[in-house]
């Protein structure tokens, strides 16, 4: 069972001027951006994590930086298909702008049918073939007891999130991922389960095997396996 920590970059100057920044560069974290990783890499601190996988985007970078600080022990990788959407003519134009484009309504009730238009512009459905088709094969390189981050931008996460949820892309956009937030999906041989989902704030320590544990034997024990709990099951609280 491999576990992935999608992870969107902190909050942006993009962000806060309510530009959809796609593949621009030089779009840096704000002090607030800065402030939401710090928050995070002290709550992941007592996470073995095997591995950081990062798209290549400044923001996601700075954010990686920070995240790994003082982490040595973690192989950290760039992946370009965990990349921002390439939003073609859409890039770095106004959000409120774009709300009264046409193609606007297809972006929120038909995703599935939108390819972004200009030069480069790809579709939803590409964006999410890469995304999903990476994290699977990052699970195959790093192995079934691997505890690893991927650091990407917000519909990227979604699409990740609706497959691992069994959603079609036109659900996607009722997930929300907000800036530095984690969302937190376990893939077993049978099924993926989705553990958290735009946590900015929650107890991660139960990430961490227990002491005297393997990492595997402890979420065989704690009801982690490819059956799903009945009933729910009693959580992950360990007091």
């Amino acid at each position: 069972m491999t576990t992935v920590l999608l992870v969107r970059h902190g909050r942006t100057t993009a962000n806060t001027a309510g530009v959809l920044a796609g593949w621009t560069e030089g779009v840096s974290l704000d002090e607030t951006g800065q402030a939401q990783v710090q928050a995070l890499a002290e709550r992941l601190r007592g996470v073995p994590l095997t591995a950081l996988v990062t798209s290549p985007l400044q923001r996601c970078r700075e954010t990686a930086d920070l995240l790994l600080e003082g982490r040595d022990d973690v192989t950290r990788h760039e992946d370009p298909r965990v990349g921002e959407v390439r939003y073609g003519d859409w890039s770095g134009r106004e959000l409120k702008k774009l709300a009264k484009d046409p193609l606007w309504k297809v972006v929120q009730g038909h995703p599935s049918a939108m390819t972004f238009p200009g030069e480069g512009g790809e579709s939803m459905t590409a964006m999410a073939t890469r995304a999903v088709t990476a994290v699977r094969q990052w699970n195959t390189t790093l192995g079934d007891d691997a505890v690893y981050v991927v650091v990407s931008h917000g519909d990227v996460i979604k699409a990740v999130l609706a497959d691992a949820l069994g959603m079609h892309l036109d659900q996607f956009q009722r997930i929300v991922v907000d800036p530095a937030s984690v969302s937190v999906v376990t893939y077993t041989p049978l099924r993926p389960f989705v553990v958290r989902a735009n946590d900015m704030g929650g107890d991660l320590s139960f990430l961490a095997p227990r002491k005297g544990r393997s990492r595997s034997r402890a979420r065989r024990r704690d009801g982690v396996t490819s059956d799903a709990a009945v009933g729910g099951g009693a959580g992950t609280a360990t007091g």
